[in-house]
């Protein structure tokens, strides 16, 4: 393996930086580059400071930065919210942090065809908070779904409790633009849902942290907007009776969960301690925090009736239904 030796920023590439993107999305205060330096993994050891962090608004700058990359080799990390885990936003090499924060145009919202175009830095519940009043959203579900952004949900292939039933990021991206490792600007995909000719290097982007290109727009397939949706909590005496049920509401009740979320006593006593609820959990080894939504009310209520009594045959101690 070729280990590359990249150079500092010096003043030369400073000013080219600041003629692209301008003065004042050029910072290299190292106060305010300090939270570029992170994602959402405190441990300072997995830190590292970059030299300069910039802000560019359109692919065509983002391609330029690129480019001068190229031409005095210094390291470019791509960055959307941080709000990972995975490392993904941390500029090991130092150099360039790329945040795409200003790349946040909700560019179009296809209804017929139930389909967004948006550009990276969109926040993901802001787009669904644009769709739902059109009976629409979009599915690929992150935990952190009130902070990330869409680009950094498409580098992580993100995903959160609902990729029990609708998956992750992967299967509602349908087309992307990018600027490739050299500066080129390339569309791969589109507004189709069968678009299989060539290679797929749309799923091959999807999941690749920044490493095989900067996403600059993103083309999303949306969902009708379930119209119920009912939460369970269901307590068991031990891990083990709450692990197995899980498979048996898929297949012996022919239903697949929104989410199922487990939770051992520990988490249980440290969650109902800092929201202040009284659920009577102190004989309880652990549970299960279970979601079914749809499009039909009586369906849902059918459905979580049906989970709970499951739930109750094979040693459940309680049902709750939430408020």
């Amino acid at each position: 393996m070729v280990k590359i030796q990249y150079n500092k920023i010096d003043q030369v590439v400073l000013k080219r930086l600041r003629d692209i993107v301008g003065d004042q999305f050029v910072i290299t205060d190292e106060e305010k580059k300090e939270p570029y330096s992170h994602d959402e993994i405190p441990e300072e050891k997995y830190a590292h400071m970059p030299e300069v962090v910039i802000k560019p608004k359109t692919v065509g700058e983002i391609a330029e930065i690129v480019k001068l990359a190229n031409d005095k080799l210094f390291p470019v990390t791509p960055r959307g919210a941080g709000s990972g885990l995975s490392g993904g936003a941390v500029p090991i090499f130092g150099g360039v942090v790329l945040s795409v924060e200003r790349m946040n145009k909700i560019i179009e919202i296809d209804e017929q065809n139930m389909m967004a175009v948006v550009e990276p830095g969109v926040v993901t519940n802001e787009l669904n908070e644009k769709v739902k009043n059109r009976g629409l959203f979009f599915a690929g579900y992150p935990m952190s779904v009130e902070t990330c952004f869409i680009g950094g949900n498409v580098a992580e292939n993100a995903g959160g409790g609902k990729a029990v039933k609708y998956g992750v990021t992967e299967r509602y991206i349908i087309g992307l633009e990018f600027v490739t490792p050299t500066g080129e600007i390339v569309e791969v995909g589109g507004k189709r849902v069968k678009d299989v000719t060539g290679y797929n290097l749309r799923s091959f982007l999807v999941g690749s942290e920044g490493t095989l290109g900067i996403i600059t727009k993103v083309i999303i397939k949306l969902l009708p907007l379930p119209k119920a949706k009912v939460d369970l909590f269901v307590l068991f005496p031990d891990v083990k009776s709450a692990i197995e049920i899980v498979p048996k509401i898929m297949t012996q009740c022919g239903i697949i969960p929104t989410t199922i979320e487990f939770m051992d006593y520990i988490s249980i006593h440290y969650a109902c301690k800092y929201l202040n609820e009284n659920i009577p959990y102190e004989n309880s080894g652990a549970m299960l925090l279970i979601e079914v939504d749809g499009s039909d009310e009586q369906v849902v209520e059918k459905e979580y009736d049906t989970i709970g009594n499951l739930c109750m045959d094979n040693g459940a101690q309680e049902v709750y239904v939430a408020d």
